[in-house]
């Protein structure tokens, strides 16, 4: 055979067997992973990217008669439903007996779980297809990760009762998990809101099935309920001086030595406090409650470089507040001893870290090292003239 000449016949060319498969399900696992390569390669709206492609495949195999051709394109119909052309998509007398299968399956439970800290959560739904030609029993996976906001990750895949055993079995163990049943119509929305957010990366996380599974689970989630779609999280109205004097007054402070904090030392205790309440407010919750060893590096490796300037009295005391308002934070949310211990544990290593950075200062950003480098120069930011011509006589190293 010769080379395929556009996507579209390599497509065809991949999908030559797919009438040999055994079921509805194995083709659809097919075309999805087909479908994959579109979404990966797409650099922005990757959900239109694969409208716009099955569109166009649609119409370009219009005339293809051969049974793999006409079973491919009601593959694609079936997984993109509301690419223009799928609807008008017939399998035709040469497609196999289950192609009247694609795509007609039903809901069978919803489940979600997830760790105590608030991290992650996943999202899971099983479907069975309404004849026993379509195959097996199967369940879609979505990963959701809060401290990044997207959908991280999905899988399709079974067999389905042995996927939930499996999540089950595991929380049930595991005191800093959970595991729940959930109402497929928040599933729905939830997991769709992540992954539009995922869909317009510039970048797609590395790991996963994420690519090849796209086109599957978004036909599988179109099938939940509709239910109303949470807007983004609001962040709650925080006061931010009672929450810091109720932590001053609490066990946790005191252990670690911030109530007997005074002086100029107070300064540097109020501004570390500011750059925790910060951190949080940045996240789509924004809990300031929410920490746990994953948020902790976060803010020490990368957050609080990037966004503050510290003194050295600022980056000594630093970690110290962090442990003692994580501690705080933990027993207010109650969560299980053994999560404030790792959350403590992990700050504890991420010190050794957090002090290199903050002296080689490699990962500012070019506003946070201006100011550091004005303050290293004894440049009072609020002296107006002062800061023009310290900007004046730095112009050509502040444009690099």
């Amino acid at each position: 055979m010769a080379t395929p000449q556009t996507p579209y016949e390599a497509v065809l060319h991949a999908a030559r067997d797919v009438t040999r498969l055994d079921c509805a399900l194995d083709a659809e696992m097919l075309g999805t992973a087909l479908l994959g390569s579109v979404y990966a390669v797409a650099e922005h709206d990757r959900d239109t990217a694969l409208r716009e492609f099955v569109a166009g495949f649609l119409v370009a195999t219009a005339r293809r008669r051969s049974a793999a051709a006409a079973t491919i394109r009601s593959v694609f119909a079936a997984l993109v439903p509301d690419a223009e052309g799928a609807a008008r998509v017939r399998a035709g007398a040469l497609a196999p007996a289950w192609a009247g299968q694609l795509g007609r399956v039903r809901l069978t439970g919803a489940w979600c779980y997830g760790d105590v800290y608030g991290d992650q959560t996943s999202w899971l739904a099983t479907f069975a297809y309404d004849d026993e030609e379509g195959g097996p029993e199967h369940a879609l996976v979505a990963l959701v990760d809060h401290n990044i906001g997207i959908a991280k990750d999905i899988f399709v895949g079974g067999p389905a009762g042995r996927v939930v055993e499996q999540a089950r079995e595991l929380c049930t163990a595991d005191e800093l998990t959970w595991f729940r049943e959930e109402d497929p119509a928040r599933m729905r929305a939830e997991v769709s809101r992540h992954l539009a957010v995922t869909d317009d990366l510039e970048e797609l996380p590395a790991e996963g099935s994420l690519a090849t599974d796209r086109a599957l689970a978004g036909a599988r989630l179109a099938l939940l309920p509709a239910g109303p779609v949470p807007a983004l999280p609001v962040p709650p109205e925080v006061d931010r001086t009672a929450l810091v004097r109720a932590f001053l007054a609490a066990p946790e402070a005191a252990r670690f030595g911030l109530d007997a904090v005074d002086g100029d030392d107070l300064a540097s205790l109020h501004f570390c406090l500011s750059l925790l309440l910060d951190h949080a407010a940045s996240f789509p919750d924004a809990d300031p409650l929410r920490w746990s060893p994953m948020v902790a590096e976060l803010f020490l490796l990368d957050w609080v470089h990037r966004r503050a300037v510290l003194d050295m009295d600022d980056a000594a005391l630093l970690p110290r507040v962090l442990r003692a308002w994580a501690a705080y934070a933990a027993r207010l949310r109650g969560l299980p001893a053994r999560a404030a211990a790792d959350t403590d544990r992990a700050i504890e290593e991420l010190v050794p870290e957090f002090a290199r950075l903050y002296s080689t200062g490699e990962r500012r950003s070019p506003a946070t090292a201006a100011v550091a480098q004005l303050m290293a120069d004894g440049v009072d930011p609020d002296d107006p003239a002062a800061l023009n011509a310290w900007i004046e006589a730095n112009r050509d190293r502040l444009s690099d």
